[in-house]
């Protein structure tokens, strides 16, 4: 009788942790992150200019154009630097959460979930340092990239 037990609960962990994986994981986890579209509804002259003067806006092209010649794993690799939240509960896929393709507000920001819901200025980062754009732009990305950032260039 055990054993049946035993069996089942396993047979139906097993189910369960399949229908997860194929629920959103912004539905299954509760994502904290909205999406820099979510940031225009308010912030809209700091979007239009993100949008109109950063590469930031657009780094998913570059997964893109490089997606045929990459092997899955490796193009996973991309999506720390070419997305928004990846590995913190933000982007999956962009299938599932085509939301957070590029680097978006929130990936300086921090995850914008509860300050979008009530506006609260302390619900999200707003003094941003140079740590924040080292995660990526620094020589063990890049080779010799030599990054020189200019206060909010490119950005808002």
């Amino acid at each position: 009788m055990e054993v049946n037990a035993l069996r089942i609960y396993k047979q139906i962990s097993l189910l369960l942790f399949t229908f997860s994986l194929a629920i959103s994981p912004d539905i299954a986890f509760g994502s904290a992150y909205v999406g820099s579209k979510a940031c225009a509804q308010c912030h809209e002259s700091e979007y239009a200019a993100y949008s109109q003067h950063s590469k930031k806006a657009y780094s998913w092209k570059a997964v893109t154009k490089m997606a045929s010649d990459l092997k899955p794993k490796e193009l996973q690799e991309c999506y720390a630097c070419h997305t928004t939240g990846y590995g913190q509960g933000g982007f999956v896929s962009i299938e599932q959460t085509p939301h957070l393709a590029d680097v978006g507000c929130e990936t300086c920001h921090g995850p914008g979930k509860e300050h979008s819901e009530t506006g609260d200025p302390t619900h999200i980062s707003r003094q941003i340092t140079i740590k924040a754009c080292e995660a990526c732009h620094n020589s063990e990305r890049v080779g010799s990239f030599n990054f020189k950032p200019l206060v909010h260039s490119g950005a808002h």
